[in-house]
């Protein structure tokens, strides 16, 4: 049987990051150099994030597939003979120097962050958003993205029992009205956990829908996404 498509579309060219920020996200978590990227491996994973987007109904920019079939073809080329040629250039290279540049204009973003925010990676008590003000000034929280909640949320997935591996229904709550319910939940809590918005008895379809309101409420900034550095927990916070 064919699963019921989701009825909702979140535009991420709007809220999300790009098509770089996707290939550091995966540099980083598989700790590999941007002049030795592992080609085949990184490209694989770059095209598995890419379902994951369409799975969800996630509308992203045309970029993306630009950036697939950049990798798509650095991968074939890396396949074919060299012909003894020792000068031949590295076609992984067309990625590390644009690479390199994003990486220099992130550091510099994140200079001129800490100068005026006292620190984008450090939420202290100086924010005037009533959510933070429970956040300790010695605890480090760095923002979180789209590809870190897809992380998380594939972890959530993977560990739903059997019997709620269910296809999505047109019966169940809507995108809309469980947004409505993290609100109520957030003004009486201000935050929580990634993990506490999913009930241990949800289906897959139920948690779809949850996921989606969360990158909705990103969208309406209502909420803002931190990961805590050393435990690695995600915390939603009401805004």
């Amino acid at each position: 049987m064919a699963q019921t498509e989701i009825p909702y579309e979140i535009k991420l060219d709007q809220v999300f990051e790009g098509p770089m920020a996707l290939l550091v996200h995966l540099i980083k978590k598989n700790e590999v150099d941007i002049y030795d990227i592992p080609i085949a491996m990184i490209t694989q994973q770059y095209l598995e994030y890419l379902e994951w987007i369409k799975l969800m109904n996630i509308d992203f920019a045309g970029d993306f597939l630009v950036m697939a079939s950049t990798l798509t073809q650095i991968k074939s080329r890396m396949l074919l003979p060299t012909h003894g040629i020792e000068d031949e250039e590295d076609p992984r290279l067309e990625l590390a120097k644009p690479l390199r540049e994003y990486l220099e204009m992130q550091s510099i973003a994140e200079q001129l962050a800490n100068r005026n925010l006292l620190g984008e990676q450090t939420f202290v008590r100086s924010f005037t958003e009533e959510g933070f003000e429970n956040i300790q000034e010695e605890e480090p929280y760095i923002q979180v993205g789209l590809f870190e909640l897809i992380d998380a949320f594939q972890k959530i997935l993977a560990n739903i029992p059997e019997e709620h591996r269910l296809e999505l229904s047109t019966d169940r709550i809507s995108v809309k009205e469980r947004i409505s319910e993290i609100v109520d939940i957030l003004e009486e809590k201000d935050s929580l956990t990634f993990y506490e918005l999913f009930s241990k008895d949800a289906d897959k379809g139920d948690i779809i829908v949850t996921f989606l309101a969360l990158l909705e409420m990103v969208k309406l900034n209502l909420v803002k996404i931190v990961q805590h550095i050393e435990s690695g927990i995600i915390r939603i916070f009401y805004l």
